[in-house]
């Protein structure tokens, strides 16, 4: 059997609630629209039953998991590094960028990008629903200190919807060490090290009030971007 033309990666920690729905919607549209596909769920060591209810599914998830909660990082690298896919995309399991959204990925990938991100900044009315204040604040003070002590070019490095071509989600996850919420900024400071035709497209994106980011995880990205540039110089 030749391997997929699409992998979707969904990370997840405590998504009982959702992960059903969110296979449903996944499969559906991957049907339609791709003739050879998997689903990977990797279970960063729930507690809520989330990966029981990920293999319950069918035979078109296959679940992965981390023994405890090692962090979205260290569940995306997993999924990445265990994929076949041709293309290899990682998408939030709350699906806050709607599954359909994956056609953008794709068509810049198949039109030459090595990588393509999902960006919420490039045409900010696809943000149908917000964050509260402070979460976005924060967001655009992080993005401030990546583009200060890191790279420029991506006003969004944080929307949890990117696509790689094989090779390069084997090379770039090979290399990266960030378990947490810096791994998006690590992914992207190695493709660019690397030479990687990256691409940003503009995606839908509606803020579900049930994130499992903590306030403490969050911050703790911040320290975690000075960490990418001693691991990768």
């Amino acid at each position: 059997m030749s391997n997929p033309e699409i992998s979707l990666i969904i990370p997840a920690y405590n998504e009982a609630e959702r992960i059903g729905k969110s296979l449903v919607s996944a499969k559906e549209y991957l049907s339609e629209n791709f003739e050879n596909y998997e689903i990977v769920v990797v279970d960063d060591g729930s507690s809520d039953g989330t990966a029981d209810i990920a293999g319950s599914a069918g035979d078109f998830v296959k679940v992965l998991k981390l023994e405890m909660n090692c962090g979205k990082g260290a569940a995306v690298r997993k999924g990445m590094l265990n994929s076949t896919g041709l293309f290899r995309v990682f998408s939030d399991a709350d699906f806050s960028t709607p599954i359909y959204e994956l056609k953008k990925i794709i068509e810049e990938l198949k039109s030459g990008a090595d990588v393509c991100i999902g960006s919420r900044a490039i045409q900010p009315d696809l943000i149908k629903v917000h964050q509260p204040f402070f979460r976005e604040l924060l967001g655009k003070t992080f993005n401030l200190f990546v583009r200060t002590f890191l790279f420029s070019g991506f006003k969004d490095t944080q929307c949890g919807f990117k696509g790689f071509k094989d090779y390069a989600a084997e090379n770039v996850f090979s290399k990266a060490k960030i378990d947490g919420f810096g791994f998006d900024v690590e992914i992207l400071y190695i493709a660019k090290i690397q030479g990687y035709n990256i691409k940003q497209v503009p995606v839908e994106w509606y803020n579900d009030d049930r994130t499992t980011v903590s306030p403490v995880k969050g911050l703790k990205a911040f320290i975690e971007l000075f960490e990418i540039k001693r691991l990768h110089n």
